[in-house]
């Protein structure tokens, strides 16, 4: 599988052409790069890049603010 924070980016340019790229610290929510009509599309995705279901009680908005934060929460604790 390619990188789990790669596939992210992807999906979110995917529905945001005009962001051109996506860093690492870019505020995903305020930006509307994930909106909430794309967000749980983009819950499965992350569940399915992390192999593990996401209990929504489990998890907070922060949890998915910037790359860098998803990918701490979702994946760096896989690759322990």
């Amino acid at each position: 599988m390619s990188d789990p924070i790669q596939e992210v980016r992807k999906f979110i340019l995917g529905r945001n052409p005009k962001l051109g790229q996506v860093s690492e610290d870019l505020d995903l929510i305020d930006s509307r790069a994930i909106n909430s009509l794309a967000f749980v599309e983009f819950i499965f995705l992350l569940e399915e890049l992390a192999g593990e279901p996401i209990d929504p009680e489990d998890v907070d908005l922060d949890d998915f603010r910037t790359l860098g934060a998803i990918e701490a929460r979702f994946f760096e604790r896989k690759a322990a």
